[in-house]
């Protein structure tokens, strides 16, 4: 799959990932969601296109007539973006891979289940999660095969919703503490989603490698004139990058 951008001179493209509503950190889970807000306040003012790039919440699961409680004022200023004519782009995470039309039909956001190439311009960009990407974690990728496989989640959505999303949210907790130190440290050449862009670039390039999933956020060389970016998380950081000017950015949120 592939997507083309061509916005306007005076506008902008952005990109966040990994706010795991629904799980408290640095703040609540509510407070958190009333800062990605005032974000996404700021960012209609000169959007063209906004990607947010997974793990939107800690957990997510989509049965026939029942979605997670909770998340309205988000889900409410998505739609606002999306009615107002922003292009809104949402990648599926390993925390909220789930996802089965929700988005599209209700808020008319374009939902991405795997990496995709990006040009913006004349930019090229390689985007997604980031989840099963690259060398090694061969434990989630078994996993995450299991997840995506349909005969499996049918048996999910047999659940009551209170019995499965609540077995789900503890997983998604557990998986999440036991990731905690590794998601915080650098781990230098062994980084695995910047291996990947430096291997990718021998062979393909791109200008830009944007991820999400590490929780670190980064600015790296992954070759000549291409860039790897992890877009970080808003559980303590609350970083994201933009897209101005022929260059992509990444960023803190001040406001």
């Amino acid at each position: 799959m592939a997507i083309e951008l061509n916005p306007e001179q005076n506008q902008k493209i952005y990109f966040a990932s990994d706010f795991h509503l629904g799980v408290d950190a640095k703040l609540t889970s509510k407070q958190r969601e009333k800062r990605i807000i005032h974000w996404l306040d700021e960012c209609k003012k000169d959007a063209s296109a906004i990607f947010l790039v997974g793990d939107l919440f800690d957990f997510w699961f989509e049965y026939k007539r029942t979605i997670p409680k909770g998340f309205s004022r988000f889900q409410g200023k998505l739609a606002e973006i999306v009615d107002e004519g922003i292009d809104l782009f949402i990648f599926t995470g390993n925390h909220d891979l789930w996802m089965f039309g929700y988005f599209e039909e209700e808020i008319g956001a374009k939902v991405i289940y795997e990496p995709i190439e990006l040009k913006i311009n004349k930019t090229s960009i390689l985007i997604g999660h980031g989840d099963g990407v690259g060398p090694g974690d061969e434990g989630y990728k078994f996993l995450k095969r299991i997840f995506t496989n349909r005969f499996f989640q049918w048996c999910f959505h047999r659940l009551h919703p209170n019995f499965g999303i609540g077995i789900a949210n503890f997983w998604s907790q557990k998986s999440r503490a036991q990731a905690n130190n590794t998601e915080q440290t650098f781990q230098g050449e062994s980084e695995w989603l910047w291996s990947f862009s430096k291997e990718t670039e021998k062979t393909h390039h791109y200008d830009y490698y944007i991820f999400g999933h590490r929780h670190l956020p980064l600015e790296l060389e992954a070759g000549p004139n291409s860039t790897y970016i992890n877009l970080g998380e808003w559980l303590t950081n609350e970083t994201y990058a933009v897209y101005e000017s022929d260059q992509i950015k990444l960023k803190t949120f001040n406001n």
